[in-house]
């Protein structure tokens, strides 16, 4: 016997096929999650935009090879939201003023370490390129003042003092109206980075000395200084990361010698400050660098 009118309805909706969807206006297919069910994840990640944005982010990364990748893709990303930079990353064609641009190149040239040269010099050419797009009333090139205001900029992010610096720009700067070629560029923004890193290097070696009192024996300091400069002069190419390899030669045994000869000797020597250990220390690249010519 049928049981009642209101079980027989139930029954029959369940096997009753999904009826499709209301035209959405302004659609002239049906979404395709209304197209036999809903839409599998990769299919909704390629109708987004995702994988693509997503493997051209993982292409700038391996290109540029930035010391800290997450930080790289969060810049990445924001740009790409904010409307910094087009659908592939490159900077957008109408760039504004001299100091976004000199924020944006100084952006380029901190990505990656020197040592990894082939992404360093990439990165080196998009910032050349990005300092250089003045405008279509201005010719594509980089002059001196922009280039000498990055190299400024790059001093300020670590350690060397204020006078290594200047002496430093003094020796690679350019004329102000005077057009920069890339080689010029790439050497100056190389140099005030190994200027950086030997500065934190030879920081580091005065915390030996001092063991911790912020002062250390002057003897001490002026020998290991005497051997840093032997170090120094044993490199003869004009290369700025040939300086740092020369100075990793003043090894733990050098550096052992030195200290213990200037403790034999029996003159007393006034203690030794931080800032002019490192004034000092920075002083013997300096004159190692060869000027720009």
């Amino acid at each position: 016997e049928d049981g009642p009118p209101t079980v027989k309805m139930a029954a029959y909706d369940k096997r009753r096929p999904a009826a499709a969807p209301a035209p959405v206006p302004g659609l002239t297919e049906p979404p395709p999650a209304a197209v036999g069910g809903l839409e599998s994840e990769a299919e909704f990640l390629l109708r987004a935009g995702v994988t693509a944005m997503v493997r051209e982010a993982l292409l700038k990364v391996l290109e540029a090879r930035p010391e800290e990748p997450v930080s790289f893709l969060a810049d990445y990303f924001e740009r790409l939201v904010l409307g910094g930079t087009g659908p592939a990353g490159e900077a957008s064609p109408e760039l504004p003023g001299p100091p976004q641009r000199l924020a944006r190149a100084l952006w380029y040239v901190r990505l990656a370490h020197h040592s990894h040269r082939t992404a360093f010099d990439s990165n080196a050419g998009a910032a050349y390129e990005v300092l250089g797009a003045g405008g279509r009333r201005r010719k594509a090139g980089v002059d001196g003042r922009l280039y000498s205001e990055l190299l400024r900029r790059i001093c300020q992010h670590g350690d060397a003092p204020a006078e290594a610096s200047s002496a430093l720009l003094g020796r690679v700067k350019c004329r102000d109206h005077e057009a920069v070629p890339f080689d010029v560029f790439r050497y100056g923004v190389l140099t005030c980075f190994v200027l950086l890193e030997f500065a934190a290097k030879a920081d580091a070696l005065f915390s030996v000395l001092d063991s911790g009192s912020g002062a250390a024996d002057g003897r001490v300091c002026r020998a290991v200084l005497r051997a840093l400069e032997e170090a120094l002069g044993v490199g003869h190419g004009s290369l700025p990361g040939r300086y740092l390899e020369a100075g990793s030669k003043l090894g733990p045994d050098g550096l052992a010698l030195a200290m213990d000869r200037a403790l034999r000797e029996r003159k007393l020597g006034a203690a030794m400050s931080r800032e002019e250990f490192l004034k000092k220390a920075t002083a013997l690249f300096i004159a190692k660098v060869k000027p720009v010519e």
